[in-house]
C-alpha cells in the first residue's frame, strides 16, 4: 500500500520523458507561444475571479 503512494510522484526520468515528448510533438519554436497563451489564460482567469469577488461584495453577498 505504501508503494502506491510513491507511484503518484513523478520522478526525474518521468519529467525528462514528458519534456522530450512535448519537444517532439510541438518543436522548440512553438513551445514559447504555447506558454505565452497558457499564461494569458491564467491571467484572464484570475482577473475574472477578482471581478466576481468585487461583484459579490458590491451586492452585499458575503463570500465566507
Amino acid at each position: 500500500m505504501i508503494a502506491n503512494n510513491f507511484l503518484a510522484i513523478p520522478g526525474v526520468w518521468s519529467i525528462v520523458l514528458i519534456v522530450v515528448v512535448v519537444l517532439l510533438l510541438f518543436g522548440g519554436k512553438k513551445i514559447p507561444e504555447l506558454m505565452r497563451g497558457l499564461g494569458g489564460g491564467i491571467k484572464e482567469f484570475k482577473d475574472a475571479t477578482k471581478e466576481d469577488d468585487k461583484d459579490d461584495s458590491a451586492k452585499g453577498i458575503n463570500s465566507k
